[in-house]
């Protein structure tokens, strides 16, 4: 690894650690020229599939976005980040563990919804209005219909 200060091309390892949970490795890098040391972090590089929008269009899949769609649903409701932050981690592995290359858009907001269903009713709600874009009340009003005459799980 160079070094960020002088960028000498061989840099040696000083000690190493697990990060948090494991799921990374810190590592403290010392530079023979410059004599500085140095943090890198390396962790398990996660494929995951690329996103099919409406359009047509592809990018890559963003956790970002699904945690602000769910931030946006679970405002001032009882459903902390990491709740959050733990429903998007599933539905993360849910998707790498599926081995397709690309998923469209449409499954991803289902998922978000079936998780946001168990998460938080009102949340739920929040979120099908937006994605499914109700044209009218009629429409969001047979939502709470259904979701009423659901059995309590």
């Amino acid at each position: 690894m160079n070094c960020p200060f002088c960028n000498f091309g061989d840099t040696r390892v000083v000690d190493s650690r697990l990060g948090k949970e494991g799921k990374n490795v810190r590592r403290r890098r010392e530079c023979p020229e410059c004599e500085r040391r140095f943090t890198t972090y390396e962790r398990v590089e996660e494929i995951l599939p690329w996103v099919i929008k409406k359009d047509g269009r592809r990018e890559a899949f963003d956790r970002a976005k699904i945690i602000a769609g769910m931030q946006r649903a679970c405002e001032k409701r009882p459903v902390s980040i990491a709740q959050i932050e733990e429903l998007v981690d599933r539905l993360e592995r849910h998707f790498q563990d599926s081995g397709e290359k690309e998923i469209s858009a449409s499954l991803i907001g289902a998922e978000v919804m079936k998780s946001l269903q168990a998460a938080d009713e009102v949340a739920y709600v929040r979120f099908a209005s937006v994605y499914r874009q109700f044209k009218d009340i009629n429409e969001f009003m047979h939502e709470l219909k259904e979701l009423l005459a659901r059995p309590e799980a």
